[in-house]
């Protein structure tokens, strides 16, 4: 496959602070795993469906997991988009967005928050 997604050494030296100190037993390749985890991700894949360069999948799939818990990814992604201007406007692409069933009946009986402000249609 020659479509992998791999992080360049600058995406890993701007990264790779908010690591965890690892304890004992060396990680394996960090930037390996990372690619790896942001290629499931962006395509939407199952775990076991990572390609092979990328390491087991259940690697990927416990430092993914792990880090998570530990808010690794929230730091990253936080220091990352301080570091840019403020947009303007900000958007959801409400596609892939799901309420459970549920939700219609709460905003019906309103229960469910109305958080928008804009004037209601009627």
């Amino acid at each position: 496959m020659t479509d992998l997604f791999w992080l360049s050494a600058a995406q890993m030296r701007r990264i790779e602070p908010y690591f965890p100190l690892s304890r004992g037993v060396a990680r394996v390749n960090d930037r390996r795993v990372i690619s790896g985890i942001i290629f499931v991700i962006r395509n939407g894949l199952l775990w076991r469906e990572a390609p092979k360069d990328y390491g087991p999948h259940k690697t990927i799939y416990n430092r993914f997991v792990r880090w998570s818990r530990l808010g690794v990814f929230n730091h990253i992604f936080a220091e990352l988009s301080d570091n840019g201007p403020r947009p303007g406007r900000l958007m959801i692409d409400a596609t892939h967005l799901k309420a459970h069933r549920t939700a219609a009946i709460l905003q019906e009986k309103g229960l469910f928050p109305d958080v928008s402000a804009a004037p209601r249609a009627v």
